[in-house]
């Protein structure tokens, strides 16, 4: 997700900012309707003077209550709307830089859609750059984790975003041998469903900290590695290990997203290893697919 070329900084600037301010007034509005409100206890069809609570003396009642307790991060509540501070440290970070993520405004929305339904929850994504706060951002409270093959820029990043979770992975494919691995994932071995470490499949990626793997990831974004030039690593292995992490989980289903489709290797390995028969949109250069478990149904063909 490394910039690689000129961008217009002002118009997604705004976009972005807009995003923020939309979640926030979105977790006020969802705290508002969901607050718990306290019922009035029912009074007794008749008093009784001589029992204990109504024998409160007038010192009692006239000592002074406890202060109210200091406005929580979480949850918020109507009188008191405290900024969760991912989304504070964001809003702060892209009203001060003029780098801004490449993705657009309609890409961007078609992923925050499935956050607004599954966050808090497990987001992995391929790649690091000046979008990732915002994706750790609207993912507030849930885990959201970076998959990045340049140390430099993993270092440059997380000196200036240091909360960010980011791991150093390689890859030992180019570009230019997408064809060759396109025929080997048509092989048998390339269709059982697995743990990636364990599957005999050449794209199966197998270097990754084993907390990756052992991890069900309910959304995946596949923005890396590089893969603009003959010589770079290529999204060929990450596209094909995205669909087989999904189909591995238990149960459930997974949202994988992959950028770049306008360009050839993006378009042809999503379709064919995240298949045709799970993409559920297009908007722009990305493309949505939701992926079932295959565990949860013996027999289930690798592609629809």
């Amino acid at each position: 997700m490394r910039p690689n070329k000129n961008q217009s900084p002002i118009n997604i600037k705004i976009i972005t900012l807009s995003l923020f301010f939309l979640l926030f007034l979105v977790l006020v509005a969802w705290s508002s309707i969901s607050s718990p409100r306290s019922n009035p206890s029912p009074k007794a069809e008749n008093d009784d003077l001589t029992s204990p609570s109504s024998s409160l003396s007038t010192d009692e009642e006239d000592q002074p209550k406890p202060s109210t307790p200091a406005c929580p991060s979480l949850p918020l509540t109507p009188t008191c709307t405290k900024t969760p501070p991912s989304l504070a440290n964001a809003l702060v970070h892209y009203v001060t830089t003029n780098i801004t993520p490449q993705q657009t405004l309609k890409e961007i929305s078609v992923t925050l859609r499935v956050l607004e339904k599954k966050s808090p929850c497990n987001f992995l994504v391929f790649g690091l750059g000046h979008d990732s706060l915002m994706w750790t951002s609207l993912n507030h409270g849930g885990r959201t984790v970076f998959l990045e093959e340049d140390k430099a820029w993993i270092e440059q990043i997380t000196e200036k975003l240091p909360s960010l979770e980011s791991y150093h992975v390689t890859y030992d494919t180019r570009v230019h041998q997408a064809d060759g691995l396109m025929e080997t994932g048509m092989g048998d071995e390339c269709k059982i469903v697995s743990d990636p470490r364990f599957s005999k499949c050449q794209l199966a990626l197998k270097g990754f900290p084993s907390d990756i793997y052992d991890m069900e990831w309910d959304l995946i974004m596949v923005d890396a590695p590089t893969g603009y030039h003959d010589e770079a690593p290529g999204r060929m292995t990450a596209i094909y290990t995205a669909g087989l992490m999904a189909r591995n989980r238990e149960n459930g289903e997974t949202d994988v997203f992959v950028h770049d489709v306008d360009r050839v290797v993006e378009d042809k390995f999503s379709k064919a290893f995240l298949c045709e028969g799970y993409m559920t949109e297009q908007e722009g250069r990305l493309r949505h697919f939701i992926i079932p478990s295959h565990r949860t149904r013996s027999g289930r063909p690798f592609c629809p």
